[in-house]
């Protein structure tokens, strides 16, 4: 018998070969097939498993879950918001931190209001909170950002230098040290990210999204095209002004 399963937390290709490895080292599991980009297994079984049985089996860096079908007499639009409601819930971290660092470049602006300063200060604040969540896994950062960065995935140092480019773009942006680089800098940085985020969702492809790291499992959406969109329209701005 075969069952699809749902796996989260796989990030490349090593972490494919790693479930299959640990998949068919259950007792009565014949045969995995792990699908990377759709984020799925497909486990044959001389006979039935419990799904915790799988899921105990594999370290605690992947999640997996029994795979819904879908009910094709459910009508689009009971269906379509259920899924709004799950992204939006995934992405509240996201959300949250940009709302903080906007909270936080306006009240340290407020008293003297300069729309330059405090858009300098948002991008410092933005480089230097997100490079935090990415040097919390230093290791596993690298895999889940070359999965869609392109520069990453030809320079696979480049992904492990990244976290501290963005450090120092943030401490140039909050010190005013050769702001006129650093805007440079993050058009070209950010630029060929954009790249990437914007194949993959072209592509439709599943995979996790490593703008606050691994820390916090965030999908690839369109929330992450704009999250870089909006630091390099302010880069481009604030080189043209």
């Amino acid at each position: 018998m075969k069952h699809t399963y749902k796996i989260t937390g796989m990030t490349c290709e090593g972490c494919k070969a790693k479930v299959e490895k640990e998949l068919r080292n259950v007792a009565g599991v014949t045969d995995v097939s792990v699908n990377l980009e759709k984020a799925e297994a497909e486990v044959t079984m001389s006979h039935h498993i419990e799904t915790t049985t799988l899921k105990n089996a594999l370290p605690e860096k992947y999640e997996l879950s029994e795979k819904k079908e879908k009910n094709v007499f459910a009508s689009a639009s009971t269906a379509v918001p259920e899924e709004e409601k799950s992204k939006r819930q995934q992405l509240r971290p996201l959300f949250l931190i940009l709302g903080y660092i906007t909270v936080a470049a306006v009240l340290l602006n407020y008293r003297a209001w300069n729309l330059g300063e405090a858009m300098f200060d948002f991008m410092g604040l933005f480089y230097i909170v997100f490079s935090f969540f990415k040097l919390l896994d230093l290791k596993g950062f690298p895999d889940s950002f070359r999965m869609y960065d392109p520069l990453a995935k030809v320079v696979p140092t480049y992904g492990w230098i990244y976290p501290f480019i963005e450090t120092a773009l943030g401490l140039m942006f909050l010190l005013r040290f050769q702001t006129e680089i650093a805007l440079i800098a993050t058009i070209i940085v950010l630029g060929i990210t954009t790249i990437g985020v914007t194949k993959t969702l072209l592509d439709k492809k599943s995979i996790q999204c490593a703008c606050l790291g691994t820390a916090l499992k965030l999908p690839m959406t369109q929330a992450t095209f704009i999250e870089n969109a909006i630091m390099l329209v302010m880069a481009f701005w604030m080189l043209l002004g």
